[in-house]
């Protein structure tokens, strides 16, 4: 999947989920165009950073804390735009795994 692709399918995931969950709050579709644009570079500078840091916790979670790390993402996209935000960080995880399994699912589809 090209890189705009990506983030317009997660400009639409975010949409559809703050409308059916109650706590991810989402102003406008712009500000949901934003967030996938700054959550597309966090995980393009940050998240590489995070997983080689926590790579013994991860290890010894059988990699389960990297979803945690998805959430972190997710929760510092939402710490730097202004109408994208969470009630709490269980939600921004909740999130973070319907986004990881929808753009895995999307992603199979769009193949070259």
């Amino acid at each position: 999947m090209k890189w705009w692709q990506k983030i317009l399918a997660n400009t639409i995931i975010f949409l559809s989920l703050a409308g059916f969950l109650e706590g991810f709050i989402i102003e406008t579709w712009l500000t949901a165009l934003v967030a996938a644009i700054v959550f597309a570079g966090l995980n393009l500078f940050v998240k590489p950073i995070l997983v080689l840091l926590s790579l013994p916790i991860t290890f010894l979670t059988l990699g389960l804390f990297y979803f945690v790390i998805n959430g972190l993402m997710l929760w510092l996209t939402a710490a730097l735009v202004s109408g994208f935000a969470f009630s709490s960080f269980w939600l921004a995880l909740l999130v973070a795994l319907i986004v990881s399994a929808l753009n895995a699912f999307l992603s199979s589809g769009f193949e070259n």
